[in-house]
């Protein structure tokens, strides 16, 4: 067998994986296909997500069905005004050991998990908030001086509420960007409706059984980065990315108009892997430009912030995006010249 036709043949196990989880995880979670497929695609190139919705939509339930299906350690943390980084993190305690003496002993908090569900997140004071960022870049945990690793796979679902923002603080932008997507959650359908109430207010209930688990989604993350990036589609990755800062060689009019700051490289980063796992699944083994373009909005929205103008004129982040998306063309004009 030739190198290619094992490649090849690696890939379309790859996208049965894939589907296995997403069956098993729709026997539980009724649509939102949009919102399952992005969160495994966070979970496969080992990014975290953010989950955007009014209460009630299935949010919660949805990580808690992951983890069932994916066989991962899983811990609920619930963000309140109250919360402190030591509840997260953990924190040195005085023990007492057999024979009489005292020493501190690091007793482990909630994070240290594999799949851990950030719930109402933008209830936490900054302070708070900001414990999780090493969490979430080098899935690492430092309290007194020592560094504890954490295991992995590691992935952090935190939700928010868009609408109920008393007593709320907003993320800080280190730490929006720190998430690989950023997903809305919006309502069901008649259809949905109708066979949520069928599966919920009878005496049976659907429950996820394990088709994955650890080491496997693993092997699935290394081999997702092996995709192969075209120099002239990786290209047009960086000039999106560009075309969000104003003022900038390939900013359109929407952007100069009500962008205030544009995309970090780590949205590059973003759509490039979140192309490569969306390439698999087509049946291919190189990201196409089509690839790019879906992964956009969810990769950029939580990385563009507008002004005050956007703000006055309740413009939102995916209308900007959607006009960068139409005005940035596929192929530079230097290609089109040659």
């Amino acid at each position: 067998m030739s190198s290619r036709e094992s490649i090849q043949q690696e890939a379309e196990r790859f996208a049965q994986r894939y589907q296995a989880v997403r069956d098993e995880v729709g026997r539980v979670i009724v649509g939102h296909n949009d919102v399952v497929d992005g969160v495994l695609t966070c979970l496969f190139v080992g990014g975290h997500c953010l989950l955007e919705g009014v209460p009630g939509l299935g949010k919660t339930l949805l990580v808690r069905t992951l983890a069932k299906a994916l066989d991962l350690r899983f811990s609920r943390i619930q963000f309140t005004p109250d919360l402190m980084p030591a509840d997260i993190l953990g924190t040195n305690m005085v023990m007492e050991t057999e024979d009489g003496r005292r020493r501190f002993e690091f007793q482990r908090g909630p994070i240290f998990t594999q799949l851990c569900l950030a719930d109402e997140i933008n209830r936490a004071t900054p302070k708070t908030q900001s414990a999780m960022l090493e969490t979430m870049q080098e899935h690492a945990v430092t309290v007194g001086g020592v560094r504890y690793k954490l295991d992995e796979p590691f992935l952090v679902l935190a939700t928010q509420n868009p609408i109920e923002q008393e007593g709320t603080y907003p993320l800080p932008e280190a730490q929006l960007d720190r998430f690989f997507f950023k997903l809305v959650v919006g309502y069901s359908s008649r259809e949905e409706l109708s066979t949520i109430l069928d599966r919920t207010t009878r005496d049976e209930q659907p429950e996820a059984e394990r088709v994955m688990d650890g080491p496997e989604i693993l092997k699935w993350q290394a081999f997702v980065r092996q995709v192969m990036l075209a120099p002239h589609v990786q290209d047009y990755i960086v000039r999106l990315t560009l075309a969000t800062h104003p003022e900038g060689v390939h900013a359109p009019e929407m952007t100069n108009r009500y962008i205030r700051w544009g995309a970090s490289p780590r949205g590059a980063q973003t759509l490039a892997l979140a192309a490569k796992v969306r390439a698999l699944l087509e049946g291919r083994y190189n990201v196409s430009y089509e690839d790019i373009r879906r992964a956009y909005l969810p990769a950029m929205r939580h990385r563009v912030l507008l002004n005050f103008e956007a703000q006055a004129e309740g413009i939102e982040p995916d209308q900007v995006l959607l006009d960068i998306l139409q005005q940035v063309p596929e192929k530079a004009d230097e290609e089109k010249a040659a």
